[in-house]
């Protein structure tokens, strides 16, 4: 009777184990499918953002004639951003082209007349919306890959995790230094 219950008891645990491995690899999956989630809001806005691009730049083009040296910088940072196959590429390679933006929008500044043209500003409004859209999402996406980072690496889901091959991600992070500096506002 006694080896009867410790069968049992034995048996009940081995279940539990195994229900305790399932619950936790299935709530690896479901966090891993979010970072993918989050990690396609951004493709969506990033590649609205591209297609923005040289539809801003044609409409600049004609008003900016001296300028290609500015036109070329953002083709090439374009064409890298879309490129890029990792998270830190793209990270990269999306801080080079908000940098080459923001040099373009500077260099706007020299013309008034573009400044006036609705097409310009529609477009220059799309892409501030799609700027913002970008931004939640990243953050989105980073909040995501914490809550999955966490997970594999904290007992005992990280046994789980190692046993099927959980792989820690990255961050969608500030890449350039002009992203991390502070806005200066001035009154004057």
């Amino acid at each position: 009777m006694p080896t009867t219950i410790a069968l049992i008891v034995i048996v009940a645990l081995f279940f539990l184990i195994v229900l305790a491995v399932i619950g936790i690899y299935n709530a690896l999956v479901r966090l891993r499918n979010q970072v993918d989630n989050g990690w396609s809001q951004i493709d969506v806005q990033l590649k609205r953002r591209h297609d923005l691009i040289p539809n801003l730049v044609e409409t600049a083009r004609g008003y900016m004639k001296h300028e290609r040296e500015t036109f070329e910088t953002i083709t090439k940072a374009r064409s890298a951003a879309m490129g890029a196959r990792t998270v830190t590429e793209a990270a990269q390679a999306e801080g080079q082209l908000a940098d080459a933006l923001s040099k373009f929008m500077l260099v706007v500044e020299n013309y008034p007349d573009l400044k006036a043209n609705q097409n310009f500003l529609a477009l220059q409004e799309e892409l501030t919306s799609t700027e913002n859209k970008i931004a939640f999402a990243r953050q989105n996406y980073n909040d995501q890959v914490l809550s999955y980072n966490n997970k594999i690496q904290m007992f005992p889901s990280n046994v789980v995790a190692g046993m099927f091959a959980f792989t820690k991600r990255d961050f969608f992070e500030v890449q350039t230094a002009a992203e991390r500096e502070v806005p200066k506002v001035s009154f004057a």
